[in-house]
C-alpha cells in the first residue's frame, strides 16, 4: 500500500514539468538522504557487512532499487503504462519458477493458479492492450523490471535473514542513488520547479514538500516493511501479495486525482485479490520433489532459507 502511494505522488510532480527518470531519481537519493544517516547514528551496528556479503548487497541495490524503478520508467517511455504494469508484475511468476528450477521445490497447484489469477486480475485493473502498440525495446524494457523486481524478493529474502532490516535498506537505497545519479545526474534536475505547486486530493502542496513524501511514504517506509516481511513470508507468497500495489494505486488515483475505475477494473480488482489470498494460503507450503531429508527439512521450514 506504501509502495502504492508513490504513482498519485510522482504522477503530480511530473505534471509540474519533472521528467520520470527525474522524480525517480529525486525519490532515491532523497530516501538515501533520510535513512542512511539516521541509520549511522542510531544503528551503527547495522552496516557492519562482511566482504562475502557485498556482492549480494551490491546486486540488491542495483536491482531491487535502481533497476527495477530505471526499467519501469523506459518501458513507460515506449509502450502504453497499463503494458508496462503487467510486465513488471510478471516478477511473481519468475520467482515461482526460481523456486521450483534452481531449489528444486515443487509448489501446490493452487500457488500456479493464484498466480495466474493476479496476473490476470492485474491485466483488466491497467487495462492490458487497451491503445497498445508493438515496441520491442518497450517490451524488452518491462521483461527486464519484472526480472529486476523478482530479484528484489529473492535478494531480500537472503539478505533480510541474514542482516538488520535498516542497514540492508539503507545500503540498499545509497547504492540504488548512486546508480540513478549516474543515468540523471543531480544537476539536470528541475530545480527550479521545487516551489511549483500541485495538488492532492484538494490539498495544495510545493513540489519538494510531494518528492519528500514520495521519498519517505513511498520508498523508505515500504522498503523496510517489505525486508520484514520477506524474514516470515516465502517470496512466492510475497510477490503475488505486492500486485495489490497497482490496486491500491488506482483507488488512491481515485481518491485524490479523481481517475474513476471502470467495470473491467473493478472485476479484475476481485480476481487479483482472489488470486493473492489463494497463494497466500498455501504458499508457505511447499512439496518437496522427492523424500531427501535436506528437501524435507526446507520444506518445513517455508522456504525461508535460499
Amino acid at each position: 500500500m506504501l509502495f502504492a502511494s508513490s504513482g498519485p505522488l510522482a504522477k503530480t510532480v511530473m505534471a509540474t514539468g519533472w521528467s520520470p527518470m527525474a522524480v525517480t531519481s529525486a525519490r532515491i537519493a532523497l530516501a538515501a538522504v533520510l535513512l542512511a544517516p539516521v541509520v549511522v547514528v542510531l544503528r551503527p551496528q547495522a552496516l557492519r557487512f562482511r566482504r562475502a556479503d557485498l556482492w549480494p548487497l551490491v546486486s540488491y541495490g542495483l536491482l531491487g532499487v535502481a533497476g527495477v524503478q530505471l526499467f519501469f520508467f523506459l518501458a513507460v517511455a515506449r509502450i502504453p503504462v497499463g503494458v508496462a504494469m503487467v510486465l513488471v508484475n510478471l516478477a511473481p511468476a519468475l520467482v515461482a519458477l526460481w523456486v521450483r528450477v534452481v531449489r528444486r521445490t515443487r509448489l501446490p497447484g493452487l500457488v500456479w493458479l493464484g498466480i495466474g489469477l493476479a496476473v490476470a486480475g492485474l491485466a483488466l485493473v491497467a487495462e492490458f492492450g487497451r491503445g497498445a502498440r508493438i515496441d520491442l525495446l518497450g517490451l524488452a524494457c518491462g521483461l527486464a523490471a519484472a526480472i529486476c523486481s523478482a530479484g528484489y524478493f529473492l535478494l531480500g529474502e537472503r539478505g533480510a535473514s541474514r542482516h538488520d532490516t535498516f542497514g540492508l535498506t539503507a545500503a540498499g537505497l545509497v547504492i540504488g542513488a548512486v546508480v540513478v545519479s549516474a543515468v540523471t545526474p543531480p544537476w539536470t534536475l528541475p530545480a527550479g520547479l521545487l516551489d511549483a505547486p500541485v495538488e492532492l486530493g484538494g490539498l495544495r502542496i510545493p513540489v519538494w514538500l510531494a518528492l519528500l513524501v514520495l521519498a519517505l511514504a513511498g520508498t523508505v517506509l515500504p522498503y523496510l516493511a517489505g525486508l520484514r516481511a520477506l524474514r516470515t513470508l516465502p517470496p512466492a507468497s510475497a510477490s503475488v501479495l505486492a500486485l495489490v500495489e497497482p490496486l491500491v494505486a488506482a483507488v488512491l488515483a481515485w481518491l485524490l486525482l479523481g481517475q474513476a475505475l471502470g467495470l473491467t477494473q473493478v472485476a479484475g480488482a476481485v480476481i487479483l485479490l482472489t488470486g493473492a489470498v489463494l497463494v497466500q494460503l498455501v504458499g508457505p507450503k511447499p512439496l518437496p520433489d522427492g523424500p531427501d531429508p535436506a528437501q524435507d527439512r526446507f520444506a518445513r521450514s517455508g522456504t525461508r532459507a535460499c
